[in-house]
């Protein structure tokens, strides 16, 4: 039996849009990380192909990784640090390939992009969001290390104090903060985002695709390299505390909706 697809692409002109569908939060796993990059490398040898709007069905962007089968009530800390590493382990494998592809993205953001979901939207070029979009890296306040490259890619975005921030608290910011902070290149209308970043694109798509494909490559010169190397060591930070009691704890709060109590063990 075949695996259910979650990545679905349309053509228009020279603008490819490739949307994720994984009702109803989008939230990624492995599988998703391989459809996409194989999607975005089929793109790369499509000469018709000049940039790329990622976006998704529904109303969230990604609502990160769901970890809810590895940690649960009766699962004990060292089967949660195995299950939940093994999964952080099998997406990041593939996620980390995501930035070695050749055609500029632009990133249609509704909605909540939240830890993973964050991280995704920053390999995109660009990102266009409306007054309803909200970000949050907040790995922290789940009781674990930043993953997804996001230790790289969001201070080389928004400076190392913002970043620091971010991350630290957890804090969601919605699309008008994110442009203001530079995570977000532009603020669309509620009901035109779509069509904004595709015209976003479109303008991409004008210039000679030659050159746009080797300015990229200048501009993100051995930042996928750089962001492999990160991700190992968020990778080994996540894997020791996917063992502590305050992980158990971060999820536990977030699936009851409250604020987490941790004791630092």
């Amino acid at each position: 039996m075949s695996e259910t697809s979650y990545i679905s692409t349309t053509h228009s002109g020279h603008v490819a849009t490739v949307v994720f569908n994984r009702p109803p939060h989008n939230f990624a796993n492995p599988q998703v990380m391989r459809e996409l990059l194989q999607t975005l490398e089929a793109l790369d040898a499509d000469n018709n192909c000049r940039c790329v709007v990622l976006t998704s069905e529904g109303k969230n962007f990604c609502a990160g990784v769901d970890f809810s089968g590895a940690v649960g009530e009766d699962s004990s800390s060292d089967t949660a640090n195995e299950d939940t590493g093994d999964i952080a382990a099998g997406l990041y494998a593939t996620a980390m390939r995501l930035f070695t592809t050749r055609k500029p993205i632009v990133a249609a953001v509704q909605g909540a992009a939240v830890g993973a979901g964050a991280g995704l939207a920053l390999v995109a070029d660009f990102r266009v969001v409306t007054v309803d979009s909200r970000f949050a890296f907040n790995f922290n306040r789940l009781g674990f290390h930043p993953g997804f490259g996001i230790s790289l890619t969001l201070p080389r975005l928004v400076g190392v104090q913002k970043a620091a921030a971010l991350m630290y608290t957890g804090r969601r910011l919605g699309g008008e903060e994110a442009v203001a902070m530079g995570l977000a290149d532009e603020l669309a209308a509620k009901d035109a985002l779509l069509a904004s970043a595709q015209a976003f694109a479109a303008g991409i798509a004008e210039s000679a695709p030659l050159a746009v494909q080797s300015t990229r490559q200048t501009l993100r010169a051995g930042l996928a390299e750089a962001v492999r190397e990160v991700n190992q060591r968020e990778l080994a930070e996540q894997r020791l505390h996917f063992a502590t009691e305050d992980f158990q704890e971060g999820v536990k709060a977030m699936t009851e909706r409250r604020t987490p109590v941790f004791m630092g063990r």
